[in-house]
């Protein structure tokens, strides 16, 4: 009995990480789904198995102009770019939707973006942080294979693919960008903390907000990394130098215009390859995320697609 139970487990394991192709297709050749991926207007929650027990989830935001748009040979004509957007630790994927932004500008700007979910609702950033971290979550593992899921089924630029995210999740972020630089063309990072060992082996653009007064990840450094670790958060410019320095950038001086009260942006301007490193401190600001910051990502993210 235990042998058919566990055999039992296994198939509803199996039968659970799949999805029907239900989805309508539409005019210009839009078929319902690509390679299981729904491609009509909306947001889809979406399970993705990733050869361990289990799956993991994302929702994928879907906006008219692709949905809408010119398809080819069962396509996207013009692949779109793709942002994923990473919750904080004990947030969710949905929190993240919800709080970010991106789906309205997914709408305005013709991008896909993807909210995946992290494990027990934390990420493994690194020194950082709970479940995840614990259980040696290959998180990097996970957020490759969602890459590669859509842009491998045509549905997104392989040049134009940003990762952002909020607190533990703009850690995540920075791991990304630290272990797979060759699949992410720029990250944001909001109120998050470089706690990964990192070498890149080739610049990654980035853009940095802080605020001068989170308690949960000081803006100069301190706090504890995780509830089992009591190493300080290092302050938010050692980041920015080490950006900076791994691509070669002068010092951020050139200002850019925020969209977000309170907050002074600067950059180092584009460098070799295209390459640029930007960074917004937002006097008095606490560790949430800022009005509008998705726009000014969005912007810094179309303006630095993957080197060649």
């Amino acid at each position: 009995m235990r042998r058919i139970g566990i055999v039992v487990l296994a198939v509803a394991l199996v039968l659970a990480g799949c999805t029907t192709d239900t989805g309508d297709g539409g005019e210009d050749g839009r078929p319902g789904k690509v390679d299981g991926i729904p491609t009509a207007q909306g947001t889809h929650k979406q399970k993705l198995d990733v050869g361990t027990v289990g799956h993991r989830e994302y929702l994928l935001h879907v906006p008219a102009k692709v949905a809408d748009g010119e398809w080819r040979d069962g396509r996207p004509a013009e692949k779109p770019a793709l942002v994923i957007a990473l919750h904080g630790g004990l947030a969710t994927m949905d929190k993240m939707a919800e709080m970010s932004g991106f789906t309205k500008q997914s709408d305005e700007n013709g991008f896909l973006v993807a909210y995946p979910n992290g494990f027990m609702t934390t990420w493994n950033a690194g020194d950082c942080c709970g479940a995840a971290k614990l259980g040696d979550i290959d998180d990097v593992g996970f957020l490759t294979k969602l890459i590669d899921k859509l842009t491998g089924a045509g549905l997104a630029d392989p040049k134009r693919v940003y990762v952002t995210g909020f607190s533990n999740g703009a850690g995540m972020a920075y791991r990304m960008a630290c272990e797979r630089p060759g699949k992410v063309a720029a990250i944001g990072v909001v109120e998050g903390a470089l706690v990964t060992e990192c070498d890149p082996g080739e610049p990654v653009s980035a853009m940095i907000f802080h605020g001068t007064a989170d308690g949960s990840v000081p803006y100069n450094g301190g706090g504890n990394r995780d509830f089992n670790d009591r190493r300080p958060f290092p302050p938010v410019s050692k980041a920015v130098e080490f950006w900076r320095r791994t691509a070669g950038l002068p010092e951020p001086d050139k200002q850019v215009r925020a969209l977000t009260g309170d907050t002074e942006c600067q950059s180092t301007g584009k460098g070799r390859r295209g390459v640029a490193v930007t960074f917004c401190k937002i006097n008095g600001g606490g560790h949430e995320w800022p009005d509008r910051a998705g726009a000014m990502l969005w912007d810094f993210f179309a303006a630095h697609p993957r080197p060649e």
